[in-house]
């Protein structure tokens, strides 16, 4: 099966993180995409997460080993291998997805607002379903994007920048 390296970043401020929903797979997901040739993953969540929100952003690094020399990348929170069904344009194959907890850069303007929303610490713990404008209807955050999001805000809250 062919896989496609892929990023996630939760973006977290104040207690909160911001999805969208997404059409294609009808659910609520952080923004994220595909890794590009010759870009490593934490530059790849970086621009991802700039296309999507506008949002200048910098990683949170779970931890970090003490040593200048060779350089290291921030590690993701987790790596998830997930199988992606045929489309008609697409072949099934799977990503394999780096997912990054990530804050706004000093001095980079706040989000602006458009098509992903804010989701707080409260309604991922209460499992609140959130509104779906385009359809009118309420919808659950899978489980897997609840504890993800619940774990990049707790990542923030504990971390100097």
């Amino acid at each position: 099966m062919r896989r496609h390296f892929t990023v996630t970043g939760f973006v977290v401020e104040d207690g909160r993180t911001l999805l969208h929903w997404h059409q294609k797979t009808q659910l609520w997901l952080p923004p994220g995409g595909h890794v590009e040739p010759d870009e490593d993953p934490v530059q790849a969540v970086l621009r991802e997460v700039r296309e999507e929100t506008g949002l200048e952003t910098e990683v949170i690094a779970p931890a970090a080993f003490a040593f200048a020399t060779p350089p290291q990348l921030a590690p993701p929170i987790t790596i998830l291998v997930e199988d992606i069904p045929a489309t008609p344009r697409e072949d099934a194959h799977q990503h394999i997805d780096h997912i990054y907890a990530v804050r706004r850069a000093a001095g980079s303007p706040a989000y602006s607002g458009g098509e992903f929303t804010w989701v707080d610490e409260r309604q991922l713990r209460a499992d609140e379903a959130l509104p779906v404008a385009s359809c009118g209807v309420d919808v659950r955050v899978s489980e897997d994007v609840r504890v993800l999001a619940l774990h990049a805000i707790a990542l923030a809250r504990h971390s100097q920048r």
